[in-house]
């Protein structure tokens, strides 16, 4: 049998020659050119196109070419069942879907970068399907870390890590007031001064200013102030009576040129596109 598809293979293009070789056709031809030659070529010359859109062999529904393999020739082998869920989270950037698939992605794709000839790619990846065959057949209870004294300081370490990482520092009273004031006057469109708010505060404006983002989603008081301004314009969008003069005005911005430039670095729209887009939903 002749099989062909895409040049330069990654995941599914490897994944499925090796699958063909070692359980359908041990003599089957691999063929790689150009995606616009697959089609014609495979008309040509008698093959049987795969992982090409718009094909049989193709991704359905959730799934990938490798699926499909294992559905239409009915491999029902457990083993490749496992190694199809590791495919399919590398082949589609799912990598939730097994914890292995964010490695076997990074294996294929630094694989793919060292090696320019794909035949050449398809032997040394018919090496790395094998060894995940294996692993998925024989090894998939079997743990690197043997010693249990090991194991225990590893669960420990873990633990500690994911502990620090998770942990959020308390909210002082300082932050949860200076949060108020701030909704507060870009509500009644008041001008903002930090240096006057921690005065009023009795908090040194110097240390709000170091301590600002640890508390306000790591955006400084400038940042912070133009995230808020920009969702106040977004809301005021959604009602056609205000013109955008108007709600450069009611934002805080001191022209509409300026809202009109803040507004498009944000969102990456013009305020008017943006409102002919909410129109539109």
């Amino acid at each position: 049998m002749k099989w062909i598809t895409r040049e330069r293979p990654k995941i599914d293009r490897i994944a499925c020659p090796w699958l063909i070789k070692r359980f359908i056709d041990a003599e089957a031809e691999i063929i790689y050119v150009p995606d616009s030659q697959v089609l014609p070529m495979a008309e040509e010359i008698g093959a049987t196109p795969f992982d090409v859109p718009g094909t049989e062999f193709s991704h359905y529904e959730d799934k990938c070419t490798f699926d499909y393999f294992l559905e239409k020739y009915a491999l029902d082998d457990p083993a490749l069942n496992d190694m199809a869920i590791i495919i399919r989270g590398a082949d589609t950037d799912n990598h939730s879907l097994a914890s292995q698939s964010a490695g076997l992605w990074a294996i294929s794709a630094g694989l793919a970068h060292n090696i320019t000839n794909d035949q050449e790619l398809l032997q040394q990846g018919m090496l790395i399907y094998d060894a995940l065959y294996s692993w998925a057949k024989h090894l998939q209870k079997q743990k690197h870390t043997q010693s249990p004294t090991e194991k225990l300081l590893l669960q420990v370490f873990n633990a500690y890590l994911d502990e620090k990482t998770t942990r959020r520092p308390r909210t002082p009273k300082w932050a949860k007031e200076l949060k108020g004031i701030i909704q507060d006057q870009i509500d009644t469109n008041l001008s903002l001064s930090l240096k006057e708010i921690a005065e009023e505060l009795q908090v040194n404006p110097t240390y709000v200013s170091r301590e600002f983002s640890k508390y306000f989603s790591n955006l400084s008081f400038g940042e912070y102030i133009r995230k808020l301004r920009i969702e106040k314009a977004i809301d005021l969008l959604s009602n056609p009576e205000h013109s955008l003069s108007e709600i450069a005005y009611l934002t805080g911005f001191s022209d509409q040129s300026h809202f009109n430039r803040i507004f498009k670095a944000h969102t990456g729209q013009n305020p008017s596109d943006y409102r002919k887009n909410l129109i539109k939903k």
